[in-house]
């Protein structure tokens, strides 16, 4: 067994020992059954139905899904970090389109977020996220209106995405040898679940080696290329080193694409319809 070997199957091992203990500590994501999920009691049922109709007439007009959803807490996770969990599950906007976006309020954190589909980043992207988080709903909810800052975000959200046409489906990739741009996803994905587990277990500094140990081995077996091996490494590295959430690093650099099925018509009578998301958007605090 040469070296290589014995160091791959010491990262395996140290990645199999941080998994199993932190299993249950993620916030589990709430399914997706309206378009306005409340789990603080914040909301009256007036104000979640006057909410819902605006989503629903904007979304049977244009075809966009934009939900909210307010959780007492994302737990030990970044609220960045959640959110991706979230539109990863739900899948709001269409495929292919993916027009999706959630607006998601940690009340008990003081934190929020505006996550945006792939089709909405032209419209909707980062500068003007953070814009409506600063200056039409952090205002509102310092003063306690939570009602009139959600409002006012989505009213907003739905004037910004209607003024701009949507951009064509991407199509997708065509067949090739993999580069660290079709590794991306993996890689985040690895960096989203273990990142913060190994940090907790090993701490800051040890378990963004590991992570980066095992990005790095996980891109040499699938590519081989040094250069890949190397920029797998250093983003599973900083990622985890860092604490940040998947959009700060996935929204700069427009990778980690997620498609996923056709869902639309859940339990409630509203689905996601397959929208991918990459992290694009802006968060806040109050």
């Amino acid at each position: 067994m040469n070296v290589l070997e014995k160091v791959s199957l010491a990262l395996i091992a140290a990645f199999a020992l941080c998994l199993t203990p932190q299993v249950g500590a993620e916030v589990a994501v709430p399914p997706l059954t309206a378009r306005v999920t409340d789990q603080t009691g914040t909301l009256t049922p007036e104000q979640v139905g006057e909410l819902e109709q605006t989503l629903q007439a904007f979304e049977k007009r244009k075809g966009t899904q934009i939900a909210v959803l307010i959780v007492p807490t994302t737990g030990e996770e970044t609220i960045e970090q959640y959110s991706l969990r979230v539109v990863e599950q739900w899948k709001l906007g269409r495929r292919q389109v993916d027009d999706g976006a959630l607006l998601i309020v940690a009340k008990d954190d003081r934190a929020l977020r505006i996550e945006v589909g792939y089709g909405l980043e032209g419209a909707l992207n980062d500068a003007i996220s953070s814009r409506i988080i600063r200056e039409i709903i952090v205002p509102r909810f310092k003063e306690g209106n939570f009602y009139d800052g959600i409002a006012a975000g989505v009213n907003q959200m739905i004037r910004v995405a209607d003024g701009e046409p949507l951009p064509p489906p991407q199509p997708h990739a065509g067949p090739g040898s993999p580069d660290v741009w079709k590794l991306a996803p993996v890689i985040f994905m690895l960096a989203a679940v273990f990142g913060g587990m190994l940090r907790s277990a090993l701490g800051r500094l040890p378990g963004a080696v590991v992570a980066g140990g095992g990005a790095a081995l996980i891109a040499w077996l699938l590519t081989a290329g040094i250069l890949v091996t190397v920029a797998a490494g250093v983003i599973a590295f900083l990622f985890t080193l860092t604490g940040a959430g998947m959009g700060a690093y996935v929204g700069t650099y427009g990778i980690g694409r997620h498609n996923g099925g056709f869902n639309r018509g859940g339990r409630g009578g509203f689905g996601g319809g397959g929208g991918g998301f990459g992290g694009g958007g802006a968060s806040g605090r109050w």
